[in-house]
């Protein structure tokens, strides 16, 4: 913490304050600004771009300063926060009027990125979830809390489970125990957000009775979670956290949910990022859910993220999804009445939260009563279908008419959207409020008699009566009348032109119309915070609307989306073989040039006869689009989408892994290579019997000798599993991997098919039966305005190495190329070398079980003779 420069009551009183937030920036608030002092007033000006000055404080000593008026709040905190800082606002707490000593003042708030409810911070398509994370051993709990919907969610499980939560959620803050910093670094990294909490805080006892003391029960059996301590720790831990940044009043939190692993398609986050499901890799680059995403409200669209996450692998509930999407694209009608009552519900989740804290606005509490009058015809509508899923939707639905009737006839239809600019309330709500109005408002049409009649009687016609701060209600008579003026009135002010006077009777009805304008603003407050205190009995019930209308909105999303792009229903089974005919790539397909259709493509798969599919082709052929539509037509299907193929039979998938291009990870010391053994290595110890496996263009990150080695050892390994014949697209350069179909029965070998017409590459993108014999690859390098020597010079090397490989290695027309066996590659697998058959023969005529170290380290230096020649 800085150093305390200056002593002063104010500073003395800050530096009080900030002692008990010294991780956050404080907003400080003097007067009519917030100001920041020392360090903070350097990081918020430096942030914000205000003015960094110092100002002296006694004994002749200064501090740095940096301040803006306190309406611009909702500006600068949102601007604050998304710069990662911690914000602690400091408010008056007294009306410095009332007080002769220095006014009171306390922490109100501390905003952070994970606990917020301003509309500005927030991003209305986006959870804004804060994440827990207890570490004990292999075990880890976690829980996750959107303070500004209420969503309270809970589970535990392995250390890779806990890694793909995170990722799923991307909390924008993760609380952790202080003393397991480094634990915490190996399982999720360092480029989240963290906040360190004290240890004890993480502890059985703590957790229960925090949780307890909110949810006000005698134990959590209600919620499902007995069986998660871990989960149950960090949990508590969140609501500690919100203690200590004053957020108290969290009635819309009304349950703890349990996150169900086995209710869920398992997506690590290598897949989530290689199938680009929530944001492309490449800037501007369009995901998954831009496709997906037609949704209506912002409630809607962040549920609709969170289907994308977690695919479902219940059949049951599948094809409940399913038949609704189905039901809306007969019900063409019912679909478009559902749309147009959506688009007027607005952000109700939200607007529930901001009543259970208090700082919810006359606007929002209209847009409440629009919300819920658009839920009488939604209702209606569901329950007249035949559709069970719709029904059931239709009964759980409560317009709350009670609450809505007393919000049409105590609130404005049109309202300010504070409190404090009055006309909130309508006329006939409170007898004295109609009273205090009455008086208000024909004051002023009083004022304007005196006008008329103090003109008529003194003869000055262009006499005015007017206001101002400073002495109130004034008469202005200009120069050339100021002599008919009579004695009794008194002068106030003298200007160029004019004269200003105030009399008794001004007075008088200055002190009735201001008293009673007072008077109004306080009583419309009290009456609002009435209403708002009325409203939250009913939080339970809006809350399960909002979530009822989340889901209506994304089926109809599928259902636009579906109708929109051509997809079809696909078929769902229990079965282990998904059978796809003439699938499509759901976000290529939308970014084809005009009049450019997508080229569509067979793929099956199954457990029995055709685990295993190599496709080989040449680069910009199609083999990385046709891997990853399979994966998206799988997931598209699961999260109950219509999907973009002519038909398709899918069962169902329990895990899909992507093991996909290359990608560096050099900022943290990782190279390509292991980057990718990292990701396959995940892979081959988490496939199942069910699993969805997507590797392309593994082992390219080293020499070939290794890339084709661990590539048909990853496939065999796959093949040969006992347990888990897992579903696999292995998409490659290496054409040697094309021998195992020889020998293991469920490899079979594809190929992207490409012609050759004049020396020209056309290709074809289909995908067909057999391996492919050439890359094409200096086809792609002359597209891509490779310099015509250097092609040229590529095609002499190719056919050098097509004719004379394995017998004499390469010309050497330019003394840079080798013309030793290392010169250049060769096929690991073709043992058409001699010197390779020999070795071969070696290693096969050895007995291993009986060779010792000392014999083994002859042999292998008789290897080496016969490769040295030495």
């Amino acid at each position: 913490m800085e150093k305390k420069a200056v002593e002063t009551p104010l500073m003395k009183q800050y530096y009080q304050v900030k002692e008990k937030h010294p991780d956050a920036i404080l907003l400080f608030r003097v007067g009519d600004f917030y100001e920041t002092f020392s360090d903070d007033a350097i990081k918020a000006s430096e942030i914000l771009g205000i003015t960094l000055t110092r100002r002296a404080n006694g004994s002749a000593q200064s501090v740095e300063l940096a301040g803006f008026p306190h309406h611009a709040l909702d500006t600068y905190l949102p601007k604050l926060v998304r710069a990662g800082m911690r914000v602690a606002v400091c408010d008056q707490l007294e009306d410095p009027k009332k007080t002769k000593t220095i006014v009171k003042r306390g922490i109100t708030e501390v905003v952070t990125p994970g606990v917020s409810i301003n509309d500005n911070v927030l991003n209305h398509k986006e959870n804004n979830f804060l994440a827990s994370v207890h570490l004990n051993g292999k075990s880890v709990g976690l829980a996750f809390l959107d303070i500004s919907t209420g969503e309270f969610l809970t589970a535990e499980g392995t250390p890779e489970y806990a890694d793909k939560l995170i990722n799923s959620f991307s909390p924008k803050e993760v609380l952790h125990e202080r003393n397991k910093r480094k634990d915490f670094a190996e399982i999720f990294g360092n480029k989240l957000y963290t906040y360190e909490q004290e240890d004890w805080i993480y502890t059985a006892d703590s957790a229960n009775d925090r949780l307890l003391k909110h949810f006000e029960t005698s134990n959590l059996k209600g919620f499902g979670v007995d069986n998660l301590p871990n989960g149950i720790i960090a949990a508590g831990a969140i609501l500690y956290y919100l203690d200590h940044t004053q957020h108290t009043n969290n009635g819309h939190i009304t349950r703890l949910a349990r996150i169900e692993e086995d209710r869920f398609v398992w997506l690590d986050r290598f897949t989530v990022r290689n199938l680009e499901l929530f944001s492309g890799q490449q800037e501007g680059a369009i995901s998954l859910t831009d496709v997906l995403d037609k949704t209506v409200t912002p409630m809607g669209s962040r549920l609709l993220k969170r289907w994308v996450s977690f695919p479902l692998k219940n059949l049951k509930q599948i094809e409940e999804r399913h038949n609704v999407v189905e039901h809306f694209f007969k019900d063409v009608e019912m679909k478009e009445m559902l749309g147009q009552q959506l688009a007027l519900v607005g952000d109700l989740e939200r607007i529930v939260s901001k009543i259970a804290v208090g700082r919810v606005s006359p606007r929002e509490v209209v847009q409440l009563k629009v919300a819920l009058s658009s839920i009488e015809p939604i209702k209606e509508a569901c329950l007249a279908t035949q559709n069970a899923t719709l029904h059931k939707i239709g009964e759980q639905f409560n317009p709350c008419e009670k609450i809505r009737e007393r919000i049409a006839s105590e609130i404005q239809n049109d309202p300010p959207n504070a409190v404090n600019r009055g006309g909130v309330i309508q006329n006939g709500v409170n007898d004295e409020l109609d009273k205090l109005r009455e008086i208000a408002y024909s004051g002023k049409d009083y004022l304007l008699h005196i006008q008329q009649r103090e003109s008529e009687t003194t003869g000055i016609p262009s006499l005015k009566i007017s206001f101002n701060n400073v002495f109130g209600y004034y008469i202005e008579v200009r120069n050339a009348h100021k002599d008919k003026v009579p004695e009794n009135w008194i002068r106030k002010q003298t200007l160029v032109g004019a004269e200003r006077y105030i009399t008794q009777e001004l007075k008088e009805y200055e002190e009735k119309i201001l008293g009673a304008e007072d008077k109004i603003l306080a009583l419309e407050t009290e009456l609002f915070n009435n209403l708002v205190v009325g409203l939250t009995d009913y939080i339970t019930a809006f809350q399960l609307n909002a979530n009822l209308l989340a889901q209506l909105d994304c089926l109809l999303s599928f259902a636009k989306v579906s109708a929109q792009n051509k997809y079809v229903r696909p078929q769902m089974n229990d079965g282990y073989v998904i059978d796809i005919k003439q699938g499509r790539h759901p976000v290529i397909e939308k970014q084809l040039p005009a009049g450019e259709s997508y080229i569509a493509n067979d793929v099956c798969l199954d457990n029995e006869h055709q685990q295993v599919i190599i496709i080989t082709g040449p680069n910009m052929a199609g083999k990385s689009a046709l891997l990853r539509q399979t994966a998206l037509i799988v997931l598209m299907a699961q999260i109950g989408c219509f999907v973009p193929v002519e038909s398709a039979t899918i069962g169902l998938v329990d895990k899909i892994f992507t093991r996909v291009g290359a990608s560096d990870n050099i900022s943290v010391g990782e190279s390509t290579f292991m980057v990718e053994m990292n990701e396959a290595a995940s892979i081959l110890n988490n496939i199942s019997d069910r699993s969805l496996v997507l590797f392309d263009e593994l082992g390219r990150g080293t020499s070939t000798y290794d890339g084709i080695s661990i590539a048909w050892a990853i496939v065999e390994y796959i093949h040969e599993h006992p347990s888990a014949n897992a579903k696999t697209l292995f998409a490659t350069h290496y054409h040697e991997l094309n021998e195992m179909e020889k020998s293991f029965k469920r490899v079979k070998n594809y190929n992207v098919s490409v012609k050759e017409v004049d020396k020209k590459v056309i290709f074809m993108r289909k995908l067909v039966r057999g391996g492919s014999e050439h890359s094409f690859g200096i086809h792609v390098a002359k597209m891509a305005g490779m310099p015509q020597s250097v092609v040229k010079r590529a095609d002499e090397i190719l056919e050098q190495l097509e004719s004379d490989n394995r017998k004499s290695g390469i010309a050497k027309p330019v003394d840079k190329i080798a013309s030793t066996r290392e010169g250049f590659q060769m096929s690991f697998f073709q043992l058409d070398d001699p010197i390779l058959a020999q070795i071969r023969d070696e290693i096969k005529n050895t007995d291993i079980n009986n060779l010792t170290p000392v014999e083994a380290l002859n042999k292998l230096n008789e290897i080496k003779k016969i490769i040295t020649g030495k």
